[in-house]
């Protein structure tokens, strides 16, 4: 899975990721669908151990085009955990209370508590994508904010934040595909908007926007993943078992009780 992390980027051209990689899924779709449910499994008891243990905490960030499966890799890689150590917190357009402050405090009120995973579907990086795309900050602006990202997650990994950003890349093939099924199934016709289709007139766009973020803001106390997401099923195995690795490098035990068993008496 090394293959897609980001350890030095600086000229990250996402052309040069295949969007339908499947390389770490030899045996194919069948066996990455069985191994899915071991990893679920494993991220259950992972979970549960940084949930009792109450000292470090998780954030993953999950940042793509629409339709990329953010929503998908939440509902599937995440089904299976205990509801009450994760946390799923959506950034969209800010409110006028949040305009109100810096950028970035609606994003460290969300951030993941003691024991707890937060999970980002999309994050502090929409303020330097959608509003570089549409002009509404400069370059500097971008420079600036590019740092004190960086800075912020440096602050939460040394409050013992363990963070993982996952990227899901997909195809503009692959995106049309996704959207004609959203608007020819009833039942996903509400996902769809007609600013959704406006914004791919901005593709290439997004795609220079979301190389500067990878360049940039890739370090190693908070690394990128480039996740072929072509193949929806491939994208949330590369992704749990990710997590899986993250999660066991905490060495987590099962934290011993205050009071002596011995010393408790049943009435």
């Amino acid at each position: 899975m090394k293959r897609y992390r980001l350890d030095k980027p600086n000229k990250i051209r996402l052309k040069d990721f295949d969007p339908g990689d499947t390389a770490c899924a030899p045996r194919g779709k069948d066996w990455a669908l069985a191994k899915l449910e071991k990893m679920k499994e494993r991220i259950f008891e992972l979970q549960d151990l940084l949930y009792a243990n109450q000292k470090k905490k998780m954030l993953v960030v999950l940042q793509g085009m629409d339709t990329a499966g953010k929503d998908g890799t939440i509902a599937h890689v995440f089904s299976s955990v205990n509801p009450q150590g994760v946390r799923v917190a959506s950034f969209k357009k800010p409110t006028r209370i949040e305009l109100a402050h810096d950028y970035l405090w609606r994003i460290h009120l969300a951030a993941p508590r003691s024991g707890e995973i937060a999970i980002f579907n999309r994050s502090q990086y929409e303020d330097v994508l959608s509003v570089r795309v549409h002009k509404e900050i400069s370059e500097a602006v971008c420079e600036k904010r590019y740092k004190q990202i960086n800075h912020f997650e440096e602050m939460l990994a040394e409050e013992d934040t363990l963070i993982l950003k996952f990227y899901l890349h997909i195809s503009r093939e692959e995106q049309t595909e996704r959207l004609r099924s959203r608007l020819e199934t009833k039942e996903k016709q509400w996902k769809l908007s007609a600013a959704d289709l406006a914004e791919r007139a901005y593709w290439k766009d997004y795609i220079r926007a979301y190389e500067a973020v990878l360049n940039h803001c890739s370090t190693a106390h908070a690394p990128w993943y480039v996740v072929p997401a072509n193949h929806k099923w491939y994208r949330n195995d590369v992704i749990s078992s990710l997590l899986v690795k993250a999660l066991e490098s905490l060495n987590l035990k099962t934290p011993k009780p205050e009071d002596y068993p011995a010393e408790i008496f049943l009435k």
